[in-house]
């Protein structure tokens, strides 16, 4: 897309600190961490967010939590880790390119928000 933050990144247009990468995720350090680790985990292909996804998609959306256990383990906080995808404006999803926050490092309280 376009006037997309998150397609601009992955192109290289708008530099970003690359954590991992495969054919289908990029993932990057979040601009404005809430956690020690804060990671953005986008699909390579563009998808608004989680509410436009279907069933084709799974894939996609899989990867993402599969690089998003991948990068904890690298990290060395798999006691304790949080995966977010805000849907919608009301969630505080600001950028509409579906992704995924890896959360950790620190001890998480419940509920979030």
């Amino acid at each position: 897309m376009v006037d997309c933050l998150f397609c601009k990144i992955i192109d290289g247009k708008i530099p970003s600190k690359l954590v991992y990468q495969d054919e289908q995720v990029y993932a990057f350090e979040d601009i404005d961490p809430k956690a020690p680790t804060h990671v953005l985990i986008v699909p390579k292909k563009h998808l608004a967010g989680l509410k436009e996804a279907g069933a084709e998609h799974a894939e996609m959306i899989g990867r993402c939590h599969l690089a998003a256990a991948q990068i904890a383990r690298e990290r060395g906080i798999e006691d304790g880790y949080r995966t977010v995808t805000n849907v919608g404006p009301r969630s505080g999803q600001s950028v509409f390119h579906l992704h995924v926050h890896l959360v950790g490092g620190r001890d998480l309280s419940w509920p979030p928000g």
